[in-house]
């Protein structure tokens, strides 16, 4: 047993399995844990999903949503204590894995087509 193969053993504990499936291009509402003081809300957060990352643990997607004519994105770790759930709102048909394309874009050409009917989500 290598290194590799032991934290990925002790680290499967903390792994959340609750999430459904999303892929690059989706959009998706992000419920937050927010803690303000001595007081918890959660917050929805919804933008399309730009970016995946990492694996494991590590793992972290990116999420774009404009606000006020202003593109914000956030980086969200998917095992951490702080996201309370996520909901795919619409599908979106991708051709590649990174979507760093759409921070150039403005108005309608920003949008994504959804997913055909019948293409099989992987």
């Amino acid at each position: 047993m290598n290194k590799h193969e032991l934290i990925e053993g002790i680290t499967a504990s903390q792994l959340k399995d609750e999430f459904p499936e999303f892929s690059v291009g989706d959009t998706l509402d992000v419920h937050v844990r927010i803690i303000e003081g001595d007081k918890e809300r959660i917050q929805v957060y919804q933008g399309v999903l730009i970016a995946q990352k990492g694996r494991g643990v590590n793992r972290t997607i990116t999420v774009r949503r404009i606000v006020a004519n202003e593109g914000v994105e956030r980086i969200f770790p998917l095992h951490s204590p702080r996201l309370a759930n996520i909901e795919v709102v619409r599908r979106g048909d991708a051709r590649r894995a990174k979507l760093y394309f759409l921070r150039d874009r403005v108005g309608k050409s920003r949008r994504l087509r959804d997913q055909r009917r019948g293409l099989k989500h992987v």
